[in-house]
């Protein structure tokens, strides 16, 4: 049965719409998209530490790892260049196709782009399961990274778009829960393949993450694009018939007045780009790039991309190492459902502040053990010690997913209007992309040198985004997305004087 409820919107109408089956069903459906990116985060740290793929592609750490070279330096053994570029070049590739794909998602729509993104990765993983050297073993890292890019502009404005206002961050975060799903799956692969003798192994790990990219693809084919992309490429009749549609209802005038509202505004902007520099628009984008880069900073992606190069480096055996991974990845699935249950109930700030006090904890507790057992040239992880950094790293893990993780998605996809919404959704993932990368490059080496205070690090950036929530993060929590720029952003008591101010500049140009 679908529930009804109606939402107040800033004009005093009530905006009416049901959980109907077609949401749910097209949510989960374009929610598949996180399926690929967690696959790829997933699956890249067990394939490097596994023996055969080394030995292939990167000989030099496999004679630290297996052979025994520099055996005693124990921070150091991973760390090489090509290694980190064959993780980071996905990332690299994806923040450049995300510029393609803010064309693509507003002037084709928010479906083909998704389907353009399925395209891009199927071909990127017939290359990589395939691969014979590591020219080929980039090149498809590369597709890859063009499907990522893709489909992480497209995926969280599609989710955005077609749920209710009071069941928006629930949908839009199963967008985070098949990243953790994707990484789970990818860790449990890993398990398995890297028991098979030869190369099969490795290539299994990586030809299977076909499957996401063949979900997301069907998927694309399957649903129906959002009311507000057709609406702002001037198909009004459809747009209003969707809508009618995915609400359950056939009163849908009060919101599609909003939608027309908003697109009559989309179209006087040429330059979006440009636009998001315009001071009005700049609360929007600065708290946009401020999530992606504090998302990142966490040091998630670098726990998550090398879970079993680290265990391994902590003095954990090869198979104890990967378990430790699929251990963190199980963590992670429960607790972004957690995320979905309570952000529309508590509100998006509360989890943030919440998680960030967890984080902090969880990471100095890491840092001092670490610090006191493993040196350069000895480990004397205990038994006890090594099952303590692995709760605490657990501990860590379940903070992100409930927080930072599923939320550094919606908010950005949620806070800016629907003029820039395109163009501000790919400022966020090509941000966030760089930053992927930046981190994914230099993990091993900040290993290598920071030794275990990379973690002090990372903590110190956790104390930072907290502040930043504390003051600067405006709640968005049962706003209708058409209407954040009345509701909140002229409503917080600092970013109120960007939109008075911008208001003001607007008036004199029309003058």
């Amino acid at each position: 049965m679908a529930a009804g409820f109606s939402t107040a919107s800033a004009k005093g109408v009530d905006f009416e719409a049901k959980i109907t089956p077609i949401v749910i069903i097209s949510s989960i459906m374009a929610a598949t998209g996180g399926l690929m990116f967690g696959y790829e985060v997933g699956v890249s740290g067990g394939v490097t530490a596994m023996p055969e793929f080394l030995k292939k592609f990167f000989p030099v750490v496999y004679g630290r790892v297996e052979v025994g070279a520099d055996k005693n330096n124990y921070y150091c053994k991973y760390d090489k260049q090509g290694l980190q570029i064959f993780t980071s070049s996905l990332y690299l590739a994806g923040l450049t196709a995300t510029f393609f794909a803010s064309y693509t998602t507003r002037t084709l729509g928010r479906r083909p782009t998704m389907l353009i993104a399925g395209v891009f990765y199927i071909i990127g993983v017939v290359l990589n399961a395939a691969a014979q050297d590591l020219a080929m073993l980039i090149t498809g890292r590369i597709l890859l990274g063009c499907g990522v890019g893709f489909a992480n502009q497209a995926v969280p404005l599609f989710l955005s778009e077609i749920a209710p206002t009071r069941i928006r961050g629930g949908l839009n975060t199963l967008f985070q829960l098949n990243v953790t799903i994707g990484i789970l799956f990818a860790n449990l692969v890993n398990y398995g393949t890297a028991k098979i003798k030869g190369e099969w192994g490795w290539r299994l790990s990586l030809g299977l993450a076909g499957i996401p990219a063949l979900l997301l693809t069907v998927g694309a084919l399957l649903v129906t694009d959002t009311p507000n992309s057709l609406v702002e490429r001037g198909r009004l009749n459809e747009g209003k018939a969707v809508l009618r549609q995915i609400r359950g209802t056939v009163n849908v005038e009060p919101e599609f007045d909003d939608l027309l509202e908003a697109s009559s505004l989309a179209k006087e902007v040429k330059h979006p780009f440009r636009n998001l520099l315009q001071r009005r628009n700049r609360p929007h984008l600065l708290v946009a790039v401020a999530l992606q880069i504090f998302q990142q900073c966490t040091g998630i992606n670098a726990i998550m991309f090398y879970a079993p190069v680290l265990f391994s480096t902590l003095g954990f055996g090869s198979d104890a190492s990967l378990y430790s991974a699929v251990l963190t990845g199980a963590v992670n699935v429960p607790s972004t459902l957690v995320s979905i249950y309570l952000v529309d109930k508590v509100g998006r700030r509360v989890l943030l502040l919440g998680a960030g006090l967890q984080m902090f904890f969880s990471q100095l507790v890491i840092a001092i053990v670490l610090g006191i057992k493993v040196t350069d040239h000895s480990n004397n992880l205990s038994k006890g010690f090594a099952v303590l950094v692995v709760v605490m790293i657990c501990t860590y893990v379940a903070a992100f997913a409930w927080s930072w993780g599923p939320l550094g998605w919606l908010i950005p996809s949620e806070v800016f209007p629907l003029e820039t919404r395109s163009a501000g959704q790919s400022v966020t993932v090509c941000v966030n992309l760089l930053f992927t990368f930046i981190i994914a490059q230099a993990f091993l080496l900040m290993l290598c040198h920071f030794k275990f205070g990379i973690f002090i690090f990372f903590s110190s950036w956790v104390l930072v985004m907290t502040l930043f929530v504390m003051f600067l993060l405006p709640e968005t929590k049962n706003i209708p997305i058409e209407e954040m720029r009345e509701r909140v952003w002229k409503k917080h008591w600092f970013w109120t004087r960007f939109m008075v101010m911008g208001d003001q500049s607007c008036n004199r140009q029309e003058e």
